[in-house]
């Protein structure tokens, strides 16, 4: 027996209109509620292509802050007892007697970690140092 007689069959179909609704009501609501934030960070001089050579800045005019490959750090020609990052801050602060608008080049084997590097980095940032200048170059190994 056929109990279904002259009824027909519906196909099932999926709406898809109400979904891309309800994603782009989603997508609103996330670029909305989405905070953006912005890190404060040192401002790190880019090195610029010139035609013709710069001249040297006098002695007492930048320090130079050299990191080698073994992590030994030399703050004005002088070798730090170890490198840690107050070492490093002392050394900073007893170089520029006193000035904070000194240039700061650190000058990094080639060899050297990233984080020797970065941990001068810190301490010229938290010693209040503005300029700093990061050169990489190949030490006598």
């Amino acid at each position: 027996m056929n109990f279904r007689r002259g009824r027909t069959r519906e196909e099932p179909e999926i709406n898809l209109i109400p979904m891309i609704d309800v994603l782009l009501v989603i997508l609103i609501f996330l670029m909305i509620t989405t905070t953006y934030n912005r890190y404060a960070g040192l401002r790190v001089s880019l090195p610029e292509g010139v035609a013709g050579e710069r001249a040297p800045l006098p002695a007492g005019s930048i320090i130079e802050v050299i990191v080698e490959a073994s992590g030994q750090t030399l703050v004005g020609q002088q070798a730090l007892p170890s490198p840690s990052l107050a070492a490093i801050q002392d050394a900073l602060q007893s170089a520029a007697h006193g000035e904070k608008d000194v240039p700061v080049v650190i000058s990094a084997d080639d060899q050297a970690t990233h984080g020797s590097v970065v941990r001068v980095m810190e301490a010229a940032q938290s010693v209040g140092f503005r300029r700093l200048t990061v050169m990489t170059r190949v030490l006598a190994h």
